[in-house]
């Protein structure tokens, strides 16, 4: 295909939610637009009410094609109902439209990937997030064995483990978030034979520094005069934000001159989600724990009920939880002058948006010493420093907060200076698109699929699919 060729390319995502699989789906959508290419993202799930701005106002093409399946029964049977969801999801692009695109882009899940080669007979890139298998039993820590789990667990999860990797050795290119999920990936993947490119997550910096309306009601909302130390993240256990809580606990108690500084946890919160109920309940335990006062709060148009817990504190608590945040209190919250740096909880984590939300504003990270934070953020030498990483516990997190919250004027403006050069440089949405450009242009140019070999890949699927309906139908009947 000729470089100048635009291409027309179609998205598949499971859940076009809040996080950060879903913010690199679309600053990659909005980045391939900006250079001329037609984009469409197909999904099984989309809320108005709980979704990136962008997937909403017209800005992106978005498809949300209804399932007849549940997520799961009685909690159970996640990954089985997420790949029959992604066949119904396939089987109508398919019928549909699939026709009129030039390539496929996946992330998350694979098991569309023969399917769209086989019987559409384009190309598919795969973008991996982090392979299932390595999360089914818990956050994965590298060099660490997983937990011991059941022996029904572990006949559900062989065939489910099997088709996450067969299918995902079945495209055509595969792209990775950071070079440690491309080096975990290709050692827990046997027959994967790729050799997986590193496009890091791109954000859209002007969204981030775009001046801010303080008048704005969600900003006004959010607002305080005290300094604040900002946590963005989705509410799950596996994002440990309780160390943030210890940690910040732990700074009170020891630096009388901290008593003017307030937490904020913010992020996506989804009420049908037992996960996200339980981290919150347990973060709001440990504050009351820790006796910090705290606020639960949701933007002003959020048609999500905010939990009731008791002893909430109305006006200027310790800690707020704000679930849902929209755009503007991202950005008020990021480009506020009196937040002080931004905490980023989770271990081993694939990559990590955050700390790039927080460097391309200038504020100081704090990230575990572990994963994809260590490829984003430079912690030495201390003249090139961008933030700190350090292992995650509550004091030595401490005492590195100790040590931000008492910068120098003259350090911190220089340090937020090496931090939005650095997210710029690297990580910006141009960058992004740029580099997805090459990939989906190398992917259509590799001329016809070869359909051999992938008929046994589709039977396995669909046979996947039959269990499926006879489990569903003996649990539902």
């Amino acid at each position: 295909m000729a470089k100048s060729s635009k291409l027309r390319i179609a998205f598949i995502h499971p859940d076009l939610g809040i996080g950060g699989a879903e913010r690199l789906v679309v600053d990659a959508a909005l980045g391939l637009q900006s250079l001329g290419h037609s984009v469409d993202i197909y999904t099984s799930h989309h809320d108005p009410n709980h979704c990136f701005d962008e997937t909403r106002d017209g800005r992106l093409r978005v498809h949300h094609v209804i399932p007849p399946l549940p997520r799961s029964i009685r909690g159970k049977f996640h990954i089985m109902f997420a790949h029959a969801r992604q066949l119904h999801l396939t089987m109508h692009l398919m019928r549909a439209s699939a026709h009129q695109y030039d390539v496929f882009f996946v992330d998350q899940l694979s098991t569309c990937i023969p399917f769209l080669r086989m019987f559409c007979g384009k190309r598919v890139v795969f973008y991996c997030h982090f392979p299932d298998k390595l999360l089914a039993n818990g956050a994965y820590v590298e060099d660490r064995r997983g937990k011991n789990v059941s022996i029904l667990k572990s006949i559900y999860r062989f065939p489910m483990d099997w088709l996450e990797e067969v299918t995902t050795t079945q495209a055509d290119m595969i792209l990775a978030n950071s070079k440690f999920t491309a080096r975990v990936t290709k050692s827990h993947f046997s027959s994967l034979r790729h050799q997986l490119k590193v496009v890091y997550p791109g954000i859209n910096i002007a969204a981030y520094i775009s001046p801010i309306d303080p008048l704005d009601p969600d900003i006004l909302q959010v607002a305080s005069q005290r300094r604040t130390l900002l946590s963005l993240n989705r509410f799950e256990m596996k994002k440990n934000a309780a160390l943030a809580i210890e940690a910040f606990a732990i700074l009170r108690n020891k630096d009388p001159n901290t008593s003017d500084v307030r937490l904020v946890l913010a992020g996506g919160y989804d009420p049908r989600l037992e996960d996200n109920i339980r981290t919150l309940k347990s973060l709001i335990e440990l504050a009351q724990f820790s006796g910090l006062t705290h606020n639960i709060i949701a933007p002003l148009q959020s048609r999500i009920a905010v939990p009731s817990f008791p002893k909430i504190t109305l006006n200027e608590p310790d800690i707020l939880f704000l679930l849902n945040f929209t755009t503007a209190q991202r950005s008020g919250l990021l480009q506020a002058r009196s937040t002080v740096a931004l905490l980023y909880t989770p271990a081993n984590e694939h990559f990590g948006i955050g700390p790039v939300e927080g460097m391309i504003c200038g504020l100081p990270i704090l990230a575990c010493d572990s994963g994809g934070p260590t490829e984003s953020i430079v912690d030495q030498p201390a003249d090139q420093r961008t933030g700190w990483l350090y292992h995650p516990q509550p004091s030595v997190w401490a005492q590195a907060l100790e040590e931000i919250c008492n910068l120098s004027e003259t350090d911190r403006k220089a340090l937020s200076q090496r931090a939005r050069d650095r997210a710029q440089k690297m990580f910006g949405m141009e960058a992004m698109a740029k580099s997805l450009e090459e990939v989906l242009e190398e992917a259509v140019s590799m001329g016809a699929v070869s359909r051999t070999g992938m008929w046994l890949v589709m039977f396995a699927v669909l046979g996947l699919l039959v269990v499926l309906i006879v489990r569903y139908g003996s649990f539902s009947g």
